[in-house]
């Protein structure tokens, strides 16, 4: 058994090749209309809220309606029921969606901070159960939405590129 030089950290399983370096890139903040546009632009996210005073998220489907993030819950869920006892604003949330490639790390990253409500009015409820639809199986008889009052988006870019999402 060979012993690695005193210093440096053993070798990982499977890494007998060096890594090469990664091109440098750089982070260009986007306006809240852009990150919108672009959480519009894929079907999946994470909501962040507190369950028992401690940070719980969840992935879960959205759509974008009028600025708004939609999403669709059950009876049960720890985040239907936070919002089923909210008194006046509603529950505070975080809402995170991304499109990152694996390979080069480009791509771009939207945080949305707000206040989630349950969806009452039957119409609008309907309207959504049949926009949105579950990628679970379990019935979804609830809808959330999120009203941003904090919304960030940044756009991973190569260095020399011009920042375009």
């Amino acid at each position: 058994m060979s012993e690695e030089p005193a210093g440096r950290p053993p070798e990982a399983p499977g890494r007998e090749q060096p890594v090469a370096a990664e091109p440098p890139r750089r982070t260009v903040e986007v306006d809240g209309a852009e990150a919108l546009r672009l959480l519009g632009s894929v079907p999946m996210g994470r909501i962040a809220f507190t369950r028992q005073a401690l940070p719980t998220i969840r992935p879960v489907n959205h759509i974008v309606d009028d600025g708004n993030i939609v999403i669709r819950t059950h009876e049960g869920a720890a985040l239907t029921s936070r919002t089923l006892q909210a008194d006046g604003p509603g529950v505070v949330v975080a809402y995170e969606a991304d499109a990152i490639d694996p390979d080069t790390h480009l791509g771009w990253s939207v945080v949305i901070t707000g206040y989630a409500h349950l969806v009452t009015d039957a119409q609008e409820l309907a309207r959504y159960q049949a926009l949105l639809r579950p990628w679970v199986r379990q019935p979804m008889d609830y809808a959330v939405r999120i009203r941003p009052d904090l919304v960030t988006g940044l756009l991973l870019v190569p260095v020399d590129q011009p920042a375009e999402a």
